[in-house]
């Protein structure tokens, strides 16, 4: 049968009382304000003449809400320039601009979600409400459109001339100098649209832009989608008002993506010439880019099998295109932001031709690697040309940790770490290559960032976040565990996986685990020194008694192709394998009650809960699915599609993938949860499971969100989903003891 938890307060029954008087932690407190993790800049930008360090900061009393701040780099004095509140219309967001949101994962953010700076670092253009303002330093704040619809992908061109958005499915450029706006595209409307990225650009291909401009601002490319193939799926987005339904165009792997162009408008005249993308139409217009003289037009094409990519170059005054180079995968390519044109006409790139991702320098057709090892390039976040040196993100001491390094690009050379060991970094350069913005973070240390020359000396806090005095998270940081950082054995006997492992402190006797996966390919790392929004909460359940463990199984990221590969056309397989058998090895510690092991997870994680529950009946106390995959023929084409190829041609491998399959194989309780207006994982995939659980008479638990999407999160909603959670371990895990 089904039942409907009710959101009392659990009797946590596994909570010690000296604890809970030494622990002050609460639910409540976690969803509160102001943050526990500190003050968070994101997006943070140094203005092109290097002055002005730009972001957006949340405020103390309504964490989702951001306004824009800047810090003068010479005097250190800082100031809010855009006071989201006071500038604010209040406007519901178009669904057009919503779903960005969603796609972006921002979508419980309010205020102020991006800017972009002018070229003469005098303003910045801000999106808010569905309008565009343009901001000065001196305070004031211009206007620019007030129309009933969202103005999208706001962006100011290179020179500064012009700002660029769409409207209503069209491309507009507004002349900042007379203040004319120009349609330049025709046509929008329906299934198609011009200058924004289609859905599985946005949502699976990591590519947010749909028009780009030439560095000298004669150009402009823009993209043409057309969804017209695109089979229309109802969805119900049902609220706690009501239930909107929709004809949504969403291309369910095996069927028709959208049908994509790409033109290049000569901005003065208007004149528009189509490129030439190849003869297939069946591909992903995988990037966009420019050369650094802004003569041609580089685009990545990626095939429809994802096992080939094809760099091409384009003459924008005939559409003419030429490929460059091309890379080729037994399994599939990974895409990434790697690519940096340089003046001479050569090209910095990263490849995992060798089984990693590493640097190559790519000229006239010859290939020099310039970085080497068993561990991986994430991204590149500048190059110097002048000094010879490209800046890379990159794992080399230890997977663990994201550290920055100088590299040669003139031939292969030793990296030089520019970062501390002992945190994680995010890194930001400016255009010049001349400095950088770290952000970094430990499982201890919330993120802190400073700016620095590109040497990373000279280093000055932009926010140092230090966990002491009134910090949000003082209070609780004494009493903090640390955690655990080892390496098991996969369920092949050979492969080394790493793990997390907090275990609590003050209690009698072996406690019960909560195994805290994810395990899904692309972004799908539990285990890294680095804060993640996850650790208080975490925190709080240690304080409890928990024993929280998560392990990356094979198939996650950043430990090299071979590693990732496990899973090809057998998603559910090699990851399942080895998070039983971390289990297998919790199961071996004097502290753990081999009983009282339950798992959660969310989306992937979601997914994988339901596997293992199928997988090991018996093994686990409980299992938490959130979000959950169980057909993954109603999933995108982008994504389902790399790991486990076409359903047309591949249907068993979906049928082993799928976690309806065997749904009636879960034998231990299980609680399943989901947003009723989720667009990703839609939610046809649970009440799938809740058909075939409840006609096989298999008893489960469930609780529902009306309104919310895939992220289910907010003031209040976020401690009842918690609360929900908590009271259903709390039982069955109990009943175990």
């Amino acid at each position: 049968m089904i039942r409907i938890l009710a959101a009392g307060l659990a009797a946590l029954s596994l909570t010690s009382p000296v604890m809970a008087q030494q622990n002050k932690l609460t639910l409540e407190r976690l969803y509160g304000n102001p943050p526990l993790s500190g003050p968070t800049p994101r997006l943070l930008k140094l203005s092109p003449d290097g002055r002005w360090l730009t972001s957006l900061r949340n405020r103390p009393d309504e964490k989702e809400r951001f306004d824009l701040w800047a810090l003068d780099t010479r005097t250190g004095s800082e100031k809010m320039l855009v006071d989201s509140k006071a500038f604010g219309t209040g406007a519901a967001l178009s669904e057009a601009e919503r779903m960005q949101r969603e796609r972006a994962r921002i979508a419980d953010q309010k205020g102020i979600v991006a800017y972009d700076w002018s070229a003469d670092s005098k303003t910045l253009l801000v999106p808010l409400d569905g309008d565009l303002y343009l901001a000065s330093l001196d305070g004031k704040v211009r206007r620019l459109t007030d129309t009933p619809t969202s103005e999208l992908d706001g962006t100011v061109s290179p020179k500064g001339g012009f700002v660029s958005f769409v409207r209503d499915q069209n491309l507009v450029v507004h002349d900042l100098a007379s203040g004319k706006e120009r349609v330049l595209t025709e046509g929008g409307g329906g299934p198609v649209s011009w200058g924004t990225a289609e859905f599985v650009a946005q949502e699976e291909m990591h590519r947010t832009r749909g028009h780009w401009w030439s560095p000298d601002d004669r150009w402009i490319a823009v993209e043409r989608s057309d969804e017209t193939p695109v089979a229309i799926v109802t969805r119900a987005a049902i609220g706690a008002d009501g239930t909107r339904v929709y004809q949504q165009r969403y291309p369910k792997a095996g069927t028709d993506n959208a049908l994509v162009e790409l033109h290049v408008f000569d901005v003065a005249s208007g004149r528009s010439t189509k490129v030439d993308l190849g003869t297939n139409p069946d591909i992903y217009l995988a990037r966009v880019d420019w050369t650094k003289d802004g003569k041609a037009l580089l685009f990545q094409r990626e095939s429809r099998d994802q096992k080939r990519l094809d760099l091409l170059r384009v003459d924008p005054a005939t559409g003419k295109s030429e490929v460059l180079f091309t890379e080729t995968a037994k399994t599939w390519i990974n895409l990434h932001d790697n690519l940096k044109p340089l003046a001479d006409g050569s090209l910095l790139w990263t490849s995992e031709r060798d089984g990693f991702s590493h640097l190559y320098r790519w000229k006239a057709g010859k290939w020099t690697q310039l970085t080497h090892g068993a561990w991986q390039v994430k991204d590149m976040a500048g190059a110097d040309e002048a000094k010879g040196l490209a800046y890379v993100v990159a794992n080399r001491d230890t997977p663990l940790e994201w550290q920055l390094y100088a590299v040669p690009i003139g031939a292969a050379g030793e990296p030089k770490r520019l970062t501390d060991a002992g945190f994680s970094n995010a890194v930001e350069m400016d255009k010049a290559a001349a400095h950088i913005i770290v952000t970094r973070s430990s499982t201890a240390q919330p993120p802190q960032t400073y700016l620095a020359s590109a040497s990373g000396q000279g280093r000055r806090w932009i926010e140092e976040n230090r966990v002491s005095g009134d910090h949000p998270y003082a209070p609780f940081a004494a009493t903090a565990v640390a955690p655990k950082f080892g390496t098991i054995k996969a369920a092949d006997g050979v492969t080394d996986l790493h793990y997390k492992l907090y275990v609590p402190t003050g209690f009698a006797g072996p406690r019960p685990v909560l195994l805290w996966v994810y395990g899904g390919p692309g972004a799908g790392r539990q285990v890294a020194n680095e804060w993640i929004r996850d650790i208080p909460l975490q925190q709080y359940l240690v304080s409890k008694g928990w024993v929280i463990f998560s392990v990356d199984n094979r198939g996650t990221p950043d430990r090299g192709k071979a590693f990732e590969d496990a899973i090809f056309h057998a998603m559910g397989s090699a990851e399942v394998a080895d998070q039983l058998a971390g289990v297998a090895w919790l199961k071996r510690q004097p502290f753990v009650d081999p009983r009282r092991i339950a798992v959660y997870g969310w989306s992937y994680g979601g997914y994988m809960t339901l596997k293992l529950l199928e997988a090991a009946p018996g093994t686990f106390a409980a299992g938490v699915a959130g979000a959950p995959v169980t057909r993954w023929e109603l999933y995108d084409t982008h994504y389902t599609e790399r790991y486990l190829g076409d359903p047309r041609t591949d249907a068993a491998a979906y049928e082993k993938a799928d976690a309806l399959t065997n749904a009636t194989a879960i034998k231990d309780p299980l609680l399943l949860l989901h947003g009723m207006s989720d667009d990703n994982v839609v939610f046809d995939n649970s009440t799938a499971l809740m058909a075939k659980l409840q006609a096989a008479a298999v008893p489960f638990e469930t609780m529902v969100y009306p309104g919310f999407g895939h992220g289910v999160r907010g003031p209040g909603v976020s401690v009842h989903l918690w609360r929900t959670i908590e009271n259903f371990l709390d039982r069955e895990v109990e009943a175990k003891r």
